[in-house]
């Protein structure tokens, strides 16, 4: 079939059918005109997994590893076929579209969704990066770089105003971008909801025309996120494409086309955005067939293998004291193996849109009972709570008419009767996410709560709006004001005062909760939440809200050979909408006492820690082995056993710095920023380049607890004959031999960082210029070459606006990690500029 004639099509529109195509038709579709034959497409959210339209409980979907775990195998070939893998999940979801990969940098500890992003490092975050898009478009589907650019906090995410030298632009937090548009060339760019020096990202005429459409020439197509546009005349004439989701907010038809007539917008910017959307679409083959199918399950077998082995490789051995793993069946044959913690859980994900229904997932357990059979003896104990609110009220429920669940009604504001009434609703809350259609009403849910023992319980409320609680026709507690985080609230984290009401067993008691939407103050953000409601109940009993978990975790660990404490965040803890509460693990220290109690008692003490940042770990030197798990996707507890018990050599190699103290990393006091006068967030990034390891190299190597690259492996490896050449083109080949010097076969990723001889107070000691993950059989020898090139050597020159790489002497080094270079050898570079 003939390619479409988009010309044609584009000057059969009238301005008000061009209007209308700039912004979506709904949640996840864009808008179609079917009398002029332009299809419509649907897009999935990622970056781990494609989700589908729903939020929560929709279709199931494969979760594959979060990029701080695909990150951490520091293996581009992996990252390719992990888009390729995203990409046939994202075909079974009805779309041709995928919101990944997600590649901004981890700046703080403390980022909310660094987890969704590679590294705190551009250059290894950008290669991992371009594979992904690779392996996406490979398959016909569309990838999204996002969130451009700078979006490395959740705190004030849709206003936070960022201040950043155009230096630090270019170097850090648009070089992953670069290198994927340059090697990858992506068909979709997602920008971010923050404001860059002044002005929003959507709106943002440097990054937009200036860097990405002029130095960097690229011809996709610019789409904001979800609910991220801000203005109409401005973002149409930065280069914002196409305005998600629909219905519009800034895009209405009768607006644009008022904005043409003003001439605040001219018809030839309308059609430019135009343009880039009907060619959009022509790349994913919707002209030729315009069905958009049903959402599927499809659980492939090898998704399933893929996962696991990502899962596993990207998991980093941080402590292994004696030799303590891998615990083979033969070292723990007849012994007993306490599993405490989240042993019972499967941490497979982070929070917020990168959430997935998964297949399924493994947990540590059951994957442990599967790897070491039944001569093992297994003891567990929770040992900490770690809940951020209490879990909702579910059981021993009825609503109005005697069945099970909630009566669930829905108001006009001020209205007594009901417009919409549900029985049996089955959960204590009223979730935004489901109820996306339902703006500026009121909600209530009621039912009758028997109770099941004679004790005091603790209960919770909280909306979105303003919201109370009422039991047998007492007021329990009242939420007066809005939340003050509704992206928190959303993905379960922002907890409410815990009200103790003591109840006796067999009684019933009258459950009534009612919500408001959200009132609407002078110059607040109008954003994709507004007048959206949601509404939650918890309770616990205080028997078990008060129980001392650590006690009963110390007699299981008492009895135990070996003891194996899984800890971490829950989805809840880190997520997209919130940065992290504390640089210890939740909650209130809760899991850093369990670790330490179980150390005390048992001297062969495993942690697997499961978080997508570092964390602090007062109790390192108790323990004997320590792993970093990250979220693995849902072969999680497989990945895991996979390591623990030697199947799986550890080769993943750390993304990120883990700091000793929160007041040593780079943007401490400068995140989340600090409000002015009128309420606006602000932030400057006073580091400047000096993030991660660029920063940790200027101070003594004790303020970490471990460098960025670093990882441990069953093997040991050695290298040697380096040897550097310039090549015809400007760059240089870089050739070092690895050996394995131990017993197993096993992998390493070689790291080479450059530096300039001369050290300079305004640039980095050194910075990582390529790698490579290298598999190599105990006792032999491995020659690799890498490209390290000529612009990776250069710094941006903001006064005349070109990169430099200096003339002298550079320094070409081999590491095992940031904090240990094995080898070394000067090169004198010629001094050259190029253009951005």
């Amino acid at each position: 079939m003939a390619s479409v004639d988009l010309k044609a099509v584009l000057a059969s529109l009238t301005l008000e059918e061009k209007a209308s195509l700039l912004a979506g038709a709904n949640f996840w579709e864009t808008m179609p005109i079917p009398a002029k034959g332009v299809p419509a497409v649907k897009m999935s959210d990622g970056p781990n997994g494609a989700r589908g339209a729903a939020f929560a409980n929709g279709t199931t979907a494969a979760c594959f590893p979060a990029a701080c775990c695909v990150g951490s195998t520091f293996d581009v070939d992996l990252a390719k076929r992990i888009g390729s893998a995203l990409a046939e999940e994202t075909l079974t979801k009805g779309a041709r579209c995928i919101l990944a990969p997600t590649m901004c940098i981890h700046r703080h500890p403390l980022g909310g969704r660094n987890f969704e992003s590679f590294s705190e490092d551009p250059f290894l975050t950008g290669k991992m990066a371009a594979q992904v898009v690779c392996g996406v478009q490979d398959r016909g589907v569309a990838a999204t770089i996002k969130h451009f650019a700078v979006n490395e906090q959740e705190t004030d995410r849709l206003t936070v105003d960022e201040t950043v030298s155009e230096r630090t632009l270019r170097e850090i937090y648009l070089r992953p971008f670069e290198i994927a548009v340059k090697e990858a060339k992506p068909w979709a760019v997602m920008t971010a909801y923050n404001m860059i020096n002044g002005h929003h990202a959507d709106s943002n005429e440097f990054l937009l025309k200036k860097v990405l459409r002029g130095d960097w020439k690229w011809e996709g197509m610019v789409m904001s996120d979800w609910g991220g546009t801000n203005s109409t005349a401005a973002a149409l004439n930065a280069g914002l494409d196409l305005e998600m989701p629909g219905p519009t907010r800034f895009r209405q038809v009768e607006v644009v086309v008022e904005a043409v007539k003003s001439g605040q917008v001219s018809e030839q910017t309308i059609d430019d955005r135009v343009i880039r959307i009907l060619e959009f679409l022509e790349r994913l083959g919707c002209f030729k067939d315009d069905v958009i199918p049903e959402e599927k399950a499809v659980n492939k077998p090898e998704h399933q293998a893929l996962i696991r082995e990502v899962g596993a490789k990207g998991i980093v051995m941080l402590k292994n004291e004696n030799n303590i793993l891998p615990l083979s069946k033969e070292k723990v044959k007849g012994k007993q193996l306490a599993l405490l913690g989240h042993a019972k859980i499967g941490m497979a994900h982070g929070g917020g849109s990168a959430s997935v229904n998964a297949h399924y997932r493994v947990t540590p357990w059951d994957a442990l009972h599967e790897a070491l059979g039944d001569n093992v003896k297994f003891s567990y104990a929770k040992g900490a709570h770690t809940f951020r609110m209490l879990p909702y009220l579910r059981e021993n429920v009825v609503d109005l008419t005697g069945g099970n669940g909630f009566t669930y009604k829905l108001f006009e504001p001020g209205q007594a009767e009901p417009f919409y009434v549900k029985q049996g609703h089955e959960e204590s809350f009223i979730d935004i996410l489901s109820t996306f259609d339902v703006v500026e009403k009121e909600a209530s849910l009621e039912g009758t709560f028997t109770a099941t023992e004679t004790d005091s319980y603790y209960f919770t409320c909280s909306g979105i709006g303003p919201s109370k609680l009422v039991i047998n026709d007492e007021l329990i507690y009242e939420q007066t004001e809005n939340c003050k985080d509704p992206m928190g609230f959303i993905f379960g984290g922002a907890p409410a005062p815990q009200i103790k009401v003591p109840l006796k067993a067999g009684e019933q008691y009258k459950i009534f909760a009612h919500t408001s939407p959200p009132s609407k103050k002078d110059g607040e953000d109008d954003s994709i939440l507004a007048g959206r409601i949601g509404l939650r109940i918890g309770y616990m009993s205080a028997t078990e809200h008060d129980k001392d978990l650590v006690a009963e975790a110390v007699e299981v660990a008492k009895a135990a050979d070996v003891a194996i404490v899984f800890v971490g965040h829950e989805t809840f803890w880190e997520t997209e909408g919130q940065d992290q509460v504390s640089f210890n693990l939740p909650k209130d220290g809760s899991q850093d006492r369990l670790i330490s109690a179980v150390a005390a008692v048992n001297p062969n003490t495993i942690v697997v820690n499961s978080t997508g940042v570092a964390v602090a770990m007062p109790w390192l030197d108790q323990v004997q082995g320590l792993l970093q798990a990250w979220f693995p996707g849902q072969e999680v507890g497989n990945s895991i056993a996979d390591v623990l018990t030697g199947r799986q050599n550890p080769e993943g190699h750390l993304p990120c710095t883990f700091p000793k103290r929160l007041e040593d990393c780079p943007a401490y006091g400068n995140f989340p920023g600090e409000r002015d006068h009128n309420g606006q967030m602000r932030v400057t990034y006073k580091e400047g380049v000096f993030v991660g390891y660029r920063h940790f190299d200027r101070l003594p190597a004790d303020t970490v607890n471990f460098p960025f690259g670093f990882g441990l492996s069953y093997t040991t490896f050695d290298f040697s004959d380096l040897s550097v050449k310039q090549g015809g083109d400007g760059d240089y080949a870089v050739t070092v031999k690895v050996v394995n010097t131990g017993s197993v076969a096993g992998a390493t990723a070689v790291q080479i960082y450059v530096g300039n001889a001369l050290p300079s107070s305004a640039n980095p000691p050194k910075a990582l210029a390529a790698f490579k993950k290298v598999f190599v059989q105990p006792g032999e020898t491995s020659a690799v070459t890498l490209t390290v090139g000529s612009r990776d050597l250069a710094t941006f020159d903001e006064a005349t606006q070109k990169w430099i790489t200096s003339g002298g002497d550079y320094e070409f080094m081999v590491a095992r990690s940031a904090g240990d270079i094995v080898l070394r050898t000067s090169v004198s570079v010629g001094r050259k500029e190029s253009e951005p």
